[in-house]
């Protein structure tokens, strides 16, 4: 049964939970229109290892779930390139996390952005994962009229309804019927990057819908496969152990994660895997889980003791973006990046190296940890909430300690475009983002 989509009503933001909106889609051409799709999705569990699959299909069922469509009004202005979110429901509603960080990069280029509902939380609604204890439980979708027909069977086929969405989409019944899609792309965040951890090691190559993967901030485990809930239960998945991107792939897979990832409750550190001919990991230096440049204006509601992680992974994950579509296209991989530096496991606990400010040394750098003007972590303050833990810190540097490290503005200014130009011969930060990146300069702060 191929998915079909019914379009719905005007979906002015398809009620994605965004803090920072991203660029104005009409003024950049794009049109923006959401779908109810309908289709039959299959459950999985992990076949027995004498059957020689990665696993067995444990049932059917009906779905009704949401895509939301974000592209050129122009065909001729589109890319080829679609890419499609794995939506994140930590909140209790999706929201569009990829899109967030990825946008400029989507609309400059006249790339598609699809997001899909693929679990049961962002339909139907649900406790989230990283509110407030005691909050009230988010209403889901099909509690506003337009999406009252929409229908989630539950997560055990979560993995099968993003296939079937995205599957369908350049189909005879899909909304990019008329578009010759040369690069379909998976991504997701957080939640949506251990599901995705979970879709590539046991479903992806069941129908090889997919030309590669950006999996943004995972653990060290993935999603359950098959789940006896309707939702699947997060928090136990941090207890699991490691489970590492098999290493047959088939197609590329980039994994990018932050210091939160590596050494908070995340413990990638223990998924650590080497680089391969179709896989690449980037550790982001100073950057956290979530950041201000995620949150925007709402920083305040968080209720942290000080200022959230302002490192730059924005312009990290848009060459991270840009440079896995190159990969599938012409076969040429990432640059290869340094492991952020951590302290011999044999003598206790895992800690990171950092350098004379605080800083943390190795991974992929940007100029505003190399010439910084704060201490940028992925590590938050010691008792405050499991929310604010995921957005990091920025503490400020003394106004005497940055004194003697730079001359004056003029010499910070000239050491930050050093490093900014730095960053893009190693081909970690865009030429395209230069401008931005260079606004992002804080030459007040040795004022």
């Amino acid at each position: 049964m191929v998915a079909s989509f019914t379009e719905l009503a005007r979906a002015d933001g398809g009620g994605l939970v965004a803090a920072t909106p991203g660029p104005d889609l009409a003024a950049a051409g794009y049109d923006e229109t959401e779908f109810a799709v309908r289709g039959e999705a299959r459950s999985f569990e992990v076949a027995p290892p004498e059957s020689g699959d990665p696993v067995t299909v444990t049932g059917v069922a009906d779905f009704c779930t949401r895509a939301l469509v974000r592209q050129p009004a122009e065909s001729a202005r589109c890319s080829g390139n679609v890419v499609v979110e794995w939506l994140n429901v930590s909140s209790g509603s999706d929201a569009g996390a990829g899109y967030t960080y990825l946008a400029e990069e989507l609309v400059r280029n006249g790339d598609i952005w699809v997001g899909i509902s693929a679990q049961y939380i962002g339909v139907a609604g649900g406790q989230g994962t990283v509110g407030a204890a005691g909050s009230t439980p988010a209403p889901g979708l099909i509690g506003q009229q337009r999406y009252q027909e929409l229908s989630h069977p539950g997560d055990m086929f979560c993995y099968d309804i993003f296939t079937q969405v995205a599957g369908a989409l350049g189909g005879s019944q899909g909304p990019l019927e008329h578009v010759d899609i040369t690069c379909l792309l998976a991504i997701g965040e957080s939640q949506s990057a251990l599901a995705l951890t979970t879709y590539v090691n046991c479903v992806s190559q069941l129908d090889n819908i997919f030309d590669g993967f950006l999996i943004h901030s995972r653990a060290a485990a993935g999603l359950p496969l098959h789940t006896p809930e309707r939702a699947i239960d997060l928090l136990p998945v941090f207890r699991q152990p490691a489970t590492p991107i098999r290493d047959d792939l088939t197609v590329p897979v980039f994994v990018v994660q932050t210091e939160t990832d590596i050494l908070g409750d995340f413990r990638y550190h223990d998924a650590r895997q080497k680089d391969g001919p179709l896989f690449r990991l980037w550790e982001i230096a100073g950057n956290a889980h979530a950041d201000r440049y995620l949150v925007g204006p709402f920083e305040e509601f968080l209720g942290c003791s000080g200022p959230v992680n302002r490192g730059q992974q924005r312009f990290v994950l848009r060459a991270a973006l840009r440079a896995l579509t190159r990969w599938v296209r012409t076969g040429e991989g990432p640059a290869p990046a340094e492991r952020l530096l951590t302290t011999n496991p044999t003598e206790g606990e895992i800690r990171f190296e950092t350098d004379d400010v605080g800083n943390v040394c190795g991974g992929v750098r940007t100029p505003c940890v190399d010439v910084p003007v704060a201490v940028l972590s992925g590590l938050g303050r010691q008792d405050e909430s499991r929310i604010c833990r995921l957005f990091g810190r920025t503490d400020r540097i003394e106004p005497a300690v940055l004194a003697q490290r730079y001359r004056d503005v003029d010499d910070y200014l000239r050491r930050y475009t050093a490093a900014t130009d730095a960053a893009i011969a190693a081909g970690v930060v865009l030429e395209s983002d230069r401008d931005e990146l260079l606004a992002d300069a804080e030459p007040d702060a040795l004022t």
